[in-house]
This record gives structure tokens, C-alpha cells and sequence, in this order.
């Protein structure tokens, strides 16, 4: 298995191909089975009387699609087979024939498996009110499985929980350290080596009526390692899982933050204390595949993975980074620094409806794939922060091949994608999103080579990039993607303002209104960061928006895709999403074939799978053309990096001296940080600090500047604090300061003064006079930078 390889297969027929029908073709062929050959018998027959109304709209898999189950074949492992039959077992029986099987699933959690053993759950069967946790971990190429056997025309062996599952929180509402990570229908605790499949599961005590309030916890299936149970010698890292052709529905709990996470199927870290407590280099997952599965109707998630709750949302959880960068508890930096990552996870080829919250929420994980997934509603019954599938605190990962619909109309995040907090290296690309209200892609900051290349958008009309609360390590590359979108009905391209470099290269920018034309940002100043090049801008009206980005070598002219934008493909399931995307490749006509320009960060292939690229330049948009010679190895000789304000910075490098330094941060907060060129360190005063607070920058020479640019340490929330300052030049023959600017209306983020004309000095003083009432603490800034425009 290789579970990071960004490189898509060729084609269709080459991907994978998962064991099950299309999302959409499944489920009408699994609802017409019930309806018409299993519903009467099930409810009528085999469900106790007190949960005979509570059963939904259940599926089972026909006979056609399923032409035996595992456990009707030899276990060639090694290990010994045990049946259990809610029906016509015993548990005084011995369980290793399907004449001796067992009846319960309490027979099985009092059990010890060893390595190669298999549980199997006789099909078109039920366990009411009951848990799965058997005990025991299997080895390596002996995996514990738990599977069905039986009819192969049989559903699959269904486990109703019904919420008969401990509470993990203690009477204060703190987390319970014995009971946590014990709320699944399937339940594993500090285990590895485990396959499941072949199992349907619900955890919901009332079908009909939706759970808004309260301390509810129930997953499907719940994977945890409890870091307080493991002792000297234990293994920390537990290794191998194996989620496949599983069907949960009904996981039901309040849709609200209750501080811990749960779903159709988690893995989780837990531990009582501080993560500081812990060991370094352990406590996660490796070699996990989660694929070919059905979620329909859960809370909080589809998927959710290994977010740690080491009082991360508590302030002794925040740290400095190496370059004095603060990062909240939330934002999880301890994560790389302790090298806590889950790894080597593969997650594909899952359907998902109807989901409370995010659908796939994944957090600290490293060599992660995910790709084919088709996520169906998200955000349907909440109303915070969250996207519908995204990594968190990620490293060295890919996002590919995913559709994502239906999602909300969410002021804050609610997008079907997330350039979330602390990703190192995590690529989204050739992914398919459509018709999602709040728009198309949610981002934070704090993240290092974050790239969203060869991606369609259609109809997320919200705001196709959103957010971004704070500075990165490095810049990020939104390159060549297609955004088709209603400009009378999309908010803005941007929201917020980019606080770091920002490339936007070969993408075309589609408006279908013929009345508006696109609004490009909402605070003025908010696209200072973000260089855009080559870039396709149509505007059906005609009219182009005063607000777009200047683009020298960009194209505003029509595409010409191949279809017609307002007929877009939907319905065709995940598994053929390149021939939805086609939809929108160039017609051999276009004006974008051979208009873009190559960079590294664009990878080698294309949506479609084409390599890139051919003719004398790469195409705009997510599809490239194989018009032209091939260039098989590209170069970049136009680097656009080196072309972004290619004016001098005067301050750059020189020295810098601070009235008042603030001490912590490993002593990272130092002036010479605002004249290193680098917006991600900064300077800080001590907390004692009294104003004027002052900067002063030695040029070392007479210099000459008519332009100076200020900015505010806004990361993670932290809110400007200066109201008043002053730009003081060294008078050298009168040995004082003389003020030539003022501005008693605050610096903020990204200022630029100007108006004062041509001044030449030796040395620039900052002179900070004055706090915003509202703030506490004392000033703290980024960068200092002093230009001369004028000749």
C-alpha cells in the first residue's frame, strides 16, 4: 500500500473501483430490496416489539451485489473462527460452528481473540440493544476480522445500539477517563490489527426525533487509544485497521461542540492530562484504510480522525514556534513538535449523506490519501465552524478525486474544502464541488506549501476562498482551477484579507450572471497579498468589476468549454467524476490553450489525467489540451516568485532598537524580526511596556524613501492594539527627532503611509503614542518596511 501518492490513474477505467454500485444506484436498489422483500419480515418477525417503530428505512445488500460473505470462506490466517446467530445460537455453546454459534454479543466481549481469530454475525440478522467490544489484538498478517457469514441473499448482520452506550463525561461535564472512547455500536480500545466488514450499524434510541440537547455521545464504530490505560511497555502506536463495505446510519446526538468528537467511525487519542505529560513519538495510528462504506443521517461525522483532546483548547496548550510564531492550543502545534501524527491512512471510495457536522473531518495525520468520496449534505442540523471534508494539523497529504454537494449557506466556514490551521504540505486537487451556498474553499492559515491546483467549482456560491486568520510559513498556490459561478449570487472571491503570499496562476474565473458582474473582496486592501497571473477572468454581462486584480498577462475572454456551463454533470456518483469534470475542458478553439504559464506547483497531470502540458505554455483551467508537442520536462525560467514587488525594501536587514522587548517566546520577539523581510516573526513589547513605545531602524546612511509600510501582529484572533503613532526622521544637525507623518486611526493589518512627501535620513523612528481603549496588552508587529517610488 502506498498511502500518499499524489499522482491520479490515467483514466476512469484504470481508477479504482470500489466493490459497490454508485452512491445514487446503491441506494435506490437497497431501499426497493427492503421495501419490497425485507421490511414485512424484519419488522414483523425478527424486531422485538419495543424498538418495532424505530426501525428506519434500513438497507440490506442484494443478493446480485454480494455473492457470498467472507466468513462462508476458510479463514486462511490461521486463527479460529466463532459464529454468533441472535436467533438460533447459544451462549453455552462453543461458537465455532454455525450449529454451535453463540447468541450474543456479550459473549463475544467477554472474549480474548488471538491473532487470525474471526467474529462472524450470521446475515439478516439483528443484536437490539446491544455493543460489539471484543478484546484482544490481532498480529501482523493476522489481523482479528469481525464479518458475516450466511445467506449470501441476506442483509448484512445489523447491530442496533439503540444509545445503550456509557457516558463519557463525569457529573461536572469534564471527560470520564474510564468511559470515553466506549460509545460505539463497535467498540476497540488500545487494540490493533483488526479488519471489520460486512456489518450494519445504528446507535440511535429514537429514529424520529432528533436529538438537540443534552450529553449524548454514540458512534459506529469508536477506535480509541487511551493514553491513561496503557502501561510501561504497552504499545503506544496501534498499527493496522481495516474499515470496508459497512453501512451506518442513525448515529444521533446534539449537533452542538460538546468538546469531543463522534461519528459513523472515529479514531481517537484520549488522554486526562496535558499532552505534556505524555511521551513524544507515540500515541497514534499507522496503516489505517476506511473505504467502500455507506453513512447516512449521523452526528457529528461520516469520518473523524485522531483528533487529540490533551486539554488542547486550554491557553497552557498554546506554544511559540521556532520563528516566535504563536499558535493556540486548538491550533495543535504540539502535534509536529512531539511528532504525534497518525500516519500511512487511506481513505476512499465512501458515500456520505446527511451529516451533521463536517462530513470527513480529519486531524493530525501524516502520508494520508483520501480521494473518491462522495459527500451528500453536511452541515444539515449545525450551525458552527466546519466544512464538509478537510484535514486539520496535517502533514504531507492529499485531497483528490472527492465531490462534495448540498452543503449550507454558513456565514463562517461551511465550504465543501479547508486549507486548515497547521498543514504542512497538503495538496487538494482534482477534486469536484458543486451547489454549496457558502462557497468553495474555507482558509486559515499557519500552514507551510499548501497548494489547491486543477480543482472545478460549480455553483458554490458563497465565497470561493475564505477566511484567513493567519500568516504562513510559506506562500500557497491556488493554480488552475475552474470557477463557474452566479456573480448576483456569490458573496465575494474573498472575504477577509490575505495576511501572506498568495499565488492565484491559470485559473479561470466563470460569472453566469448577465446583470453582475463578480465582487471581489469585501475589506479594501484584502488582495495586497496576492499576486495574480494568467489568469481567465469572463464576465457574461460584459462588464467587468472595478474591484478585479490586476493580471498583465491575464485573458478575459470566453473559454469555450465543451459543455454547456448551466447544464454541469451531477448524479453520475464519484466514480466517474473525470467525465463530469470534462464537461468543462477547452474546446480545441479556446483562447486559453497554450495562455498559461508553468510553475512547479502544479504538478504533472492534469483532472483528466493529461500530462502537462503540451504546446508552447500549460492551458488555464483544470483540463489541458493535448494540442502542441509534449514537454516532458518543464522548466520554470519565468519564475513568478521573483517578479512580486520587485521594489527595494531600504529597512531590509538594517538594524532596529526597541524601547521595550517582551521576554517570552524563547526570545523570539526581538526588533531586528521587523526588518527581516519575514511577515510570519515579529517584534513584541513587554507587558510592562508604557508608551511611546518606539522603533528605531539605523540605515547606516543618508537614505532617501517617500513610502512606509507598518503592520500589526493579527494572528489567531489577536486584535490590533495600537491607536496612535508617529514617523520620526534623525535630524543629525540638531541631534533630535523630527516627526514628519502621524495617525491617530490605528496601523491594523498591511499599512501603507504615503503623502509626506520625499524624506532623507540616516535613521526611522516608530514612534507607537498611543493604545485602542478596548485592548489590555501591549503592541506587537511584523514588519517594518521603508520604499522609495519616486524617482
Amino acid at each position: 500500500m502506498r498511502p500518499f501518492d499524489p499522482e491520479p490513474p490515467p483514466d476512469d477505467e484504470a481508477a479504482p473501483t470500489p466493490r459497490r454500485l454508485s452512491a445514487q444506484a446503491l441506494r435506490a436498489a437497497l431501499r426497493a430490496l427492503f421495501t419490497a422483500l425485507v421490511a414485512g419480515l424484519l419488522v414483523g418477525s425478527l424486531v422485538p416489539a419495543a424498538h418495532a417503530a424505530a426501525v428506519p428505512d434500513r438497507a440490506s445488500t442484494p443478493a446480485a451485489a454480494k455473492p457470498s460473505w467472507p466468513g462462508n470462506t476458510p479463514n486462511r490466517t490461521g486463527g479460529k473462527d466463532y459464529f454468533i446467530d441472535a436467533t438460533q445460537g447459544h451462549d453455552d455453546a462453543a461458537g465455532t460452528s454455525p450449529r454451535t454459534a453463540w447468541r450474543t454479543l456479550a459473549k463475544a466481549n467477554a472474549t480474548t481473540f488471538a491473532p487470525g481469530d474471526r467474529i462472524l454475525l450470521k446475515a439478516g440478522e439483528q443484536w437490539q440493544d446491544e455493543q460489539l467490544w471484543p478484546k484482544g489484538s490481532g498480529s501482523a498478517g493476522k489481523p482479528i476480522t469481525i464479518s458475516a457469514y450466511g445467506d449470501p441473499g441476506a442483509g448484512r448482520p445489523y447491530i442496533a445500539t439503540n444509545g445503550k452506550v456509557p457516558i463519557p463525561f463525569n457529573a461536572d461535564g469534564t471527560k470520564n477517563p474510564a468511559t470515553v472512547g466506549l460509545t460505539g455500536a463497535i467498540v476497540l480500545r488500545n487494540q490493533q490489527y483488526w479488519d471489520i466488514n460486512n456489518v450494519e450499524l445504528s446507535n440511535d434510541d429514537d429514529f424520529a426525533a432528533d436529538i438537540t440537547q443534552g450529553t449524548y455521545v454514540r458512534d459506529g464504530i469508536m477506535v480509541s487509544i487511551n493514553a491513561d490505560l496503557l502501561k510501561p511497555g504497552d504499545d503506544s502506536i496501534m498499527d493496522h485497521f481495516r474499515i470496508s463495505d459497512i453501512h451506518v446510519h442513525n448515529i444521533d446526538g446534539p449537533s452542538y461542540w460538546q468538546k469531543i468528537h463522534y461519528g459513523a467511525v472515529d479514531f481517537q487519542v484520549f488522554g486526562s492530562k496535558s499532552y505534556k505529560e505524555y511521551g513524544t513519538g507515540g500515541y497514534y495510528f499507522k496503516d489505517v484504510r476506511i473505504e467502500d462504506n455507506t453513512f447516512e443521517n449521523v452526528e457529528l461525522h461520516a469520518i473523524q480522525f485522531a483528533f487529540n483532546w490533551f486539554y488542547d483548547r486550554y491557553a497552557e496548550a498554546g506554544q511559540y514556534d521556532e520563528s516566535g510564531k504563536w499558535h493556540e492550543g486548538w491550533e495543535q502545534l504540539w502535534v509536529r513538535t512531539r511528532d504525534l501524527y497518525s500516519r500511512d491512512v487511506y481513505i476512499g471510495h465512501n458515500y456520505a449523506e446527511s451529516i451533521g457536522q463536517g462530513a470527513i473531518q480529519l486531524a493530525n495525520t501524516k502520508n494520508m490519501k483520501v480521494e473518491y468520496n462522495e459527500v451528500n449534505g453536511y452541515l444539515k442540523r449545525y450551525d458552527a465552524v466546519s466544512c464538509a471534508l478537510y484535514l486539520w494539523a496535517g502533514a504531507d497529504s492529499v485531497m483528490q478525486f472527492n465531490e462534495v454537494y448540498d452543503g449550507p449557506n454558513n456565514e463562517f466556514d461551511g465550504t465543501p474544502w479547508d486549507l486548515e490551521y497547521t498543514n504542512f504540505n497538503v495538496t487538494y486537487q482534482y477534486n469536484y464541488s458543486h451547489d454549496n451556498a457558502a462557497g468553495w474553499m474555507a482558509y486559515m492559515g499557519n500552514t507551510s506549501n499548501s497548494i489547491a491546483r486543477y480543482n472545478l467549482s460549480v455553483n458554490d456560491n458563497g465565497v470561493l476562498v475564505k477566511n484567513m486568520l493567519s500568516t504562513n510559513y510559506s506562500p500557497t498556490y491556488f493554480t488552475n482551477n475552474t470557477f463557474v459561478y452566479d456573480g448576483a449570487d456569490l458573496d465575494y472571491v474573498h472575504d477577509e484579507t490575505f495576511l501572506s503570499r498568495v499565488y492565484f496562476l491559470n485559473n479561470i474565473f466563470y460569472n453566469t450572471s448577465k446583470t453582475a458582474s463578480t465582487p471581489w473582496y469585501r475589506r479594501t486592501g484584502a488582495l495586497r497579498q496576492a499576486v495574480f497571473s494568467n489568469n481567465d477572468y469572463y464576465e457574461a454581462s460584459g462588464t467587468h468589476s472595478t474591484q478585479e486584480p490586476a493580471d498583465p498577462k491575464g485573458s478575459r475572454e470566453n473559454p469555450k468549454f465543451v459543455g454547456d456551463p448551466a447544464k454541469y454533470v451531477t448524479g453520475a456518483g464519484v466514480d466517474k467524476i473525470r467525465k463530469a469534470a470534462a464537461h468543462f475542458r477547452l474546446r480545441d478553439d479556446s483562447p486559453l490553450i497554450d495562455a498559461g504559464r508553468y510553475n512547479p506547483h502544479l504538478g504533472t497531470k492534469d483532472f483528466l489525467g493529461t500530462h502537462i502540458y503540451y504546446g508552447k505554455a500549460p492551458d488555464i483551467g483544470m483540463a489541458e489540451s493535448r494540442i502542441g508537442e509534449q514537454i516532458t520536462d518543464p522548466v520554470d525560467d519565468d519564475p513568478i516568485e521573483e517578479e512580486v514587488d520587485n521594489r527595494v525594501d531600504l529597512a531590509l536587514g538594517k538594524p532596529v532598537t526597541a524601547s521595550s522587548t517582551h521576554p517570552g517566546a524563547n526570545g523570539t520577539l526581538t526588533a531586528d524580526r521587523l526588518t527581516d523581510g519575514d511577515l510570519t516573526t515579529r517584534w513584541a513589547a513587554a507587558d510592562d511596556a508604557t508608551y511611546p513605545i518606539t522603533l528605531d531602524i539605523d540605515f547606516g546612511a543618508g537614505t532617501t524613501f517617500d513610502e512606509v509600510y507598518v503592520d500589526e501582529y493579527t494572528d489567531s484572533g489577536t486584535n490590533p492594539r495600537v491607536q496612535s503613532f508617529e514617523l520620526q526622521r534623525w535630524d543629525a544637525g540638531t541631534g533630535q527627532w523630527v516627526t514628519f507623518a502621524s495617525r491617530d486611526t490605528g496601523i491594523g493589518h498591511d499599512l501603507t503611509v504615503t503623502g509626506f512627501g520625499s524624506v532623507t535620513t540616516t535613521r526611522l523612528r516608530v514612534a507607537l503614542t498611543g493604545q485602542i481603549a478596548t485592548e489590555q496588552y501591549t503592541p506587537t508587529l511584523t514588519e517594518v518596511a521603508v520604499y522609495r517610488t519616486g524617482q
